[in-house]
């Protein structure tokens, strides 16, 4: 009998330690690790989508509490789809960790009023060759308000539950001053191609604001809308009683070039880069200029929306139903493809990301790498970024200097790398005590 249970109990045991094993592995795999959401559309019928503070067109969105703890701002989301009939859509608002993986907070935890709603407003295109249907709706709804602060999502969800589209917005709680600056590099190396961003926290005066303790905070920087980028900086010391974040490796980044840019506002002629406009199919095809590698060029300072877009129509009133949608044809001769790299179109008009959507694609016939993109009518920024066929650039789960070795510069072979580059940086302050249930987001700060 004794052998017997002897026996059971290894047979338990020894379960036990095989599903350990497969779930530390799965653990250090990230197999069970929270997707991380982003910027997304889900069917190709989805167009030109943007989240923007209510009466702010070319800013992020980010909100302010007030100092009532809550933020009644509301945002303005607006999007196209290509299509005759209009859908039942709804939205879908959810709090998310500083790495942006969903946290474990209910709608009730995050604000007052509802979370989601029906997108009420629905106009049709008129006058365009190709019709689609403009949809556009204030959020969140009115009388609502955000009473926690940190990173959020809002989905677009169809009568059938299918999502169509995510987007992300801020709200902070501006509870502490930050201090930030664009320097030369503290290791004196390659000051002509390099930035250093050095951030400084200083709490307000007791026993106002948020007590700051190196542990709880986490400072992150953006250089312009790129998340390829994206830095988490370290802590370095403190500056009487402030937190100084300076002097390290993870605060330098690549200048990078000016933005290059087109515009597409007039159908009828040419503008800015355009050399051609074709109309045929029932369809709109713009031609821009053959694009050139940049790299050995002298800086050249021009005024672009940092990557940003504009939609405009030049000879129409209504540039949200009136504007047409262009394939957009970017090209860039090359007598070889990189075998070591791929190509990306970078901005806002392919959400900032390296992959299918934004890689150009090498055609023999031409010698020249190719992206074609149907676009809204209007103004556009972008950047040709390189990186490894299979992109190991840094995301925001990186920490301090790993991040150089791990991305190098993605604009040094097609862009160049300037010191006077005018890029826009956007520090981001999460703060998280041992009883918080969630990641608060208690300032943000732009600099350019």
């Amino acid at each position: 009998m004794i052998f017997c249970n002897m026996r059971k109990w290894i047979v338990i045991l020894s379960t036990l330690l095989v599903w350990e094993t497969q779930q530390a592995a799965s653990l250090q795999m990230g197999q069970v690790r929270p997707t991380r959401v982003t910027d997304s559309a889900w069917r190709a019928d989805v167009k030109t989508v943007t989240l923007t503070r209510s009466g702010v067109e070319l800013e992020a969105p980010v909100l302010t509490m007030g100092d009532d703890g809550t933020a009644s701002e509301q945002m303005l989301l607006q999007f196209d789809i290509l299509a005759d009939e209009a859908e039942n859509l709804h939205y879908t608002i959810a709090h998310c960790d500083a790495d942006w993986h969903r946290d474990e907070l209910e709608p009730y935890d995050f604000m007052n009023g509802f979370e989601s709603g029906e997108i009420e407003n629905i106009e049709f295109s008129f006058t365009t060759l190709r019709p689609y249907i403009h949809y556009h709706q204030l959020v969140p709804a009115q009388y609502a308000a955000f009473t926690h602060s940190g990173n959020y999502i809002i989905y677009v969800t169809n009568g059938e539950g299918d999502t169509l589209l995510s987007r992300r917005f801020w709200v902070s709680e501006g509870t502490v001053k930050v201090e930030a600056e664009v320097t030369r590099p503290y290791d004196g190396m390659e000051i002509l191609r390099r930035q250093e961003v050095d951030v400084t926290l200083t709490p307000p005066s007791p026993p106002r604001g948020t007590a700051l303790r190196p542990e709880w905070e986490r400072v992150l920087v953006q250089q312009n809308g790129r998340e390829d980028n994206a830095r988490w900086l370290e802590f370095s010391g403190y500056d009487n009683r402030a937190l100084a974040y300076r002097y390290r490796q993870a605060n330098i980044f690549h200048g990078g070039n000016t933005f290059r840019y087109f515009d597409c506002s007039n159908l009828r002629s040419p503008m800015y880069n355009i050399v051609r406009i074709e109309e045929y199919g029932g369809e709109v095809f713009a031609m821009i200029r053959p694009e050139e590698n940049r790299s050995k060029k002298h800086f050249l300072n021009e005024k672009t929306l940092n990557g940003g877009m504009k939609i405009n129509v030049w000879d129409r009133q209504n540039k949200s139903l009136q504007a047409d949608y262009v394939w957009v044809n970017i090209s860039l001769p090359m007598a070889q493809p990189m075998l070591d790299r791929s190509i990306y179109v970078v901005g806002q008009l392919t959400d900032w990301k390296l992959d299918s959507t934004s890689r150009m694609d090498y055609v023999p016939e031409y010698k020249a790498y190719v992206k074609r993109l149907l676009l809204k009518q209007g103004y556009y920024a972008y950047q040709l970024l390189t990186c490894s066929p299979t992109p190991a650039y840094a995301s925001p789960s990186l920490q301090g200097g790993d991040v150089l070795t791990q991305i190098g510069s993605a604009t040094e072979r097609l862009e160049g790398d300037h010191w006077e580059t005018p890029n826009r940086y956007t520090v981001f302050v999460y703060h998280r005590e041992p009883s918080d249930r969630a990641d608060r987001l208690i300032a943000v700060k732009r600099i350019q």
